[in-house]
């Protein structure tokens, strides 16, 4: 098998492995994808990830599997892709269509009722602990916390679509940007990592 051949694998079983064990839609994958393809497998950075959400969450369609494709293509182009897409699918496909049929049977079931409320606090831990990584690479700097708390503003307040609100957010970026650089302010397009410095102490 050459070696590409054994990417497109890997990327498949990844997603493979993701898709069953992330309940709670696209949000609540973030910290598996993020274990997965940033810290196992090592191929993206917690910055790519980051702006991948925020595009796949922006794009038309299911965010979990904007994602899989975005980050398989990022990965190994078109094959990667497909290979991410259809390891996201398969199981959650089959699970879907085995709960349908089998949530006929169980329906009022107090057992299930039951499970289904310990289920749904769950999802808002994972969907609040990804909002916090992503977090912690989009707010940086004065400006983006600004942003993200007249966004949250007018989420809460405004009957405002979420559509208008991320393509507002895509113009206020561009503008801001064109307007520092020519004020001669220098624009962070990203969060600095700070870099950690041992102190090696030498015999005298």
């Amino acid at each position: 098998m050459s070696p590409n051949w054994k990417l497109i694998l890997q990327i498949f079983l990844t997603f493979l492995k993701i898709g069953p064990i992330t309940f709670g839609g696209g949000y609540a994958m973030i910290p598996m994808i993020e274990r997965e393809v940033v810290s196992k497998k090592k191929w993206l950075q917690s910055n790519d990830v980051a702006d991948i959400f925020a595009i796949a969450g922006s794009a038309p369609g299911a965010i979990a599997i904007n994602a899989a494709v975005f980050i398989g293509y990022r990965i190994a182009k078109i094959k990667g892709a497909f290979s991410a897409l259809l390891g996201i699918l398969l199981p959650t496909f089959t699970i879907v269509i085995i709960l349908s049929i089998a949530f006929i049977y169980v329906r009022g079931n107090p057992v299930i009722d039951a499970a289904f409320q310990g289920i749904r606090p769950a999802i808002v831990a994972l969907i609040a602990f990804a909002a916090y990584k992503i977090g912690k690479t989009a707010l940086y700097d004065k400006t983006t916390i600004l942003a993200a708390i007249l966004t949250l503003a007018a989420l809460f307040y405004l009957n405002i679509h979420p559509a208008i609100i991320i393509l507002n957010g895509l113009v206020t970026g561009i503008v801001l940007v064109k307007v520092k650089s020519k004020l001669g302010f220098t624009t962070k397009l990203e969060k600095e990592e700070k870099v950690k410095t041992k102190k090696i102490f030498l015999p005298k």
